[in-house]
C-alpha cells in the first residue's frame, strides 16, 4: 500500500452460508471453490488481495458467478466481509459505525448500476439532483449543481424531459450525471453500459472516457465484456470462483497471462491491437532513427513494421527515449494476428 492506495484489499473472504465467520476460522488451508460449496457454502470471494490507486480505473472482469460484483459490493461494504481487511482512504470500513459508513458513501462514493433505476415522475434535472436533495442541500444549489453535470453528460437541453421520453443511451447519461452530482472520489460502475446495443456502448465508452480525462476519478469499473475492459483499463483483474486470477495491465494480460484461465479468456483477442511499443521498449537498448511513440500499438505500426530494416526501433514518451523496440518481436506479434 503506498500513499496514492485509495482502496486496499487483503485477503478479503466474503463467504454465504449457515455460519460464514465460524466455518471460515476452521476451514482447512487450501479449500477449493469447489470444497467450500460441498460444505453447504459459496465463496463469493475469495482470498482476494488487490490495491485500487488515485486517478486509476481498475476493470473486474470474469464470467457470470466469478464473484466481480460481490467484490465490488464489498469494497463499498455493501455486503460484510467475512474475513481480511478492506480500507478507503486508510479507513477500515468494517470499523465504521453505520452513521460514518452512511456518510463516507455520500461523501467519497459513486455508484452506477446496470439498471439505471431513475425515478419515473420525476425529470432529468430532478433525477440528477436526488442525491443532494438526500444529503439536505437547498433547491437553488442542487439546481446549479444538477445543471452544470447534465452539461456534463451532453444532456444539455433535455433537463425537463423525463425518463421516458430519452434513449437507452440518453437514460444511462442521466445515471451518470446523477452519480457525478455528489463529486464523488470513487466511483464504482457495475456493468453499466451492458444493456445498451452495440453502437450506443460505443458512444457512451467515448464519453466516459471523455468525463475519465476530464474528472480523474478512481473508478472500479465491472465488465463481462474484454473489448469493453482494453479499451477502458489502466488494469483489469480476471476473477473466477471468486478469486483473482491476475491484475495487471491489458498487455501484460494478454502477453503474459498467469494462469491457463487466463490464457484461454485472452486467446481470441487480437494482441496486436492491444499491446503497445513502450511495453515491448527494452530499456538500456536504443536503437538508431527515429523513435516512435510508446503508446502507439503494434496494429499501428504495421506498415512501419512490415517496411523498415532496423533491428532495433527506439521508443519514445514524452519526447524523451526509453528504450528499444526488437521489430522481430512486433512483427511476430502482428503477424500472429494475421
Amino acid at each position: 500500500m503506498t500513499a496514492d492506495t485509495v482502496i486496499s484489499c487483503k485477503n478479503a473472504w466474503k463467504i454465504f452460508g449457515a455460519d460464514p465467520e465460524k466455518y471460515l476460522k476452521s476451514m482447512p488451508a487450501g479449500h477449493s471453490f469447489d470444497d467450500i460449496r460441498a460444505d453447504g457454502y459459496i465463496a463469493g470471494v475469495k482470498d482476494v488481495s488487490i490495491d485500487v490507486t488515485r486517478g486509476e480505473m481498475l476493470v473486474i472482469m470474469g464470467l457470470s458467478g466469478s464473484g466481480k460484483s460481490t467484490l465490488v459490493r464489498c469494497f463499498s461494504r455493501l455486503h460484510d466481509i467475512t474475513g481480511g481487511t478492506i480500507t478507503v482512504e486508510g479507513q477500515d470500513l468494517m470499523s465504521l459505525s453505520e452513521k460514518e459508513l452512511i456518510e463516507l458513501r455520500r461523501s467519497k462514493m459513486g455508484m452506477v448500476f446496470q439498471s439505471f433505476g431513475l425515478l419515473p415522475h420525476r425529470t432529468v434535472l430532478e433525477n440528477v439532483a436526488f442525491p443532494l436533495e438526500m444529503r439536505g442541500q437547498d433547491k437553488h444549489t442542487r439546481r446549479e449543481r444538477a445543471l452544470e453535470v447534465v452539461k456534463l453528460v451532453g444532456l444539455e437541453g433535455r433537463e425537463e424531459y423525463f425518463p421516458r421520453e430519452l434513449s437507452g443511451g440518453q437514460q444511462q447519461r442521466v445515471g451518470i450525471a446523477r452519480s457525478l452530482a455528489i463529486e464523488p472520489d470513487i466511483w464504482f460502475l457495475d456493468e453499466p453500459f451492458s444493456a445498451l446495443d452495440p453502437l450506443i456502448r460505443r458512444e457512451m465508452q467515448d464519453e466516459f472516457l471523455r468525463l475519465q480525462g476530464l474528472l480523474g476519478k478512481t473508478i472500479v469499473f465491472i465488465t463481462h465484456d474484454f473489448d469493453e475492459a482494453l479499451r477502458l483499463a489502466d488494469r483489469i483483474a480476471i476473477m473466477k470462483d471468486g478469486a483473482v486470477e491476475q491484475c495487471d495491465t491489458p498487455d501484460q494480460i494478454v502477453l503474459n497471462p498467469a494462469t491457463e484461465y487466463v490464457r484461454k479468456f485472452t486467446e481470441e483477442i487480437d494482441k496486436a491491437r492491444v499491446v503497445h511499443a513502450g511495453v515491448l521498449a527494452r530499456e538500456g537498448t536504443s536503437g538508431e532513427g527515429d523513435p516512435v511513440e510508446a503508446t502507439a500499438s503494434v496494429q499501428d505500426l504495421a506498415r512501419l513494421l512490415v517496411q523498415d530494416t532496423r533491428e532495433i526501433i527506439p521508443v519514445a514518451k514524452g519526447g524523451k527515449v526509453i528504450g528499444g523496440m526488437d521489430r522481430a518481436a512486433a512483427l511476430e506479434i502482428l503477424l500472429e494476428a494475421s
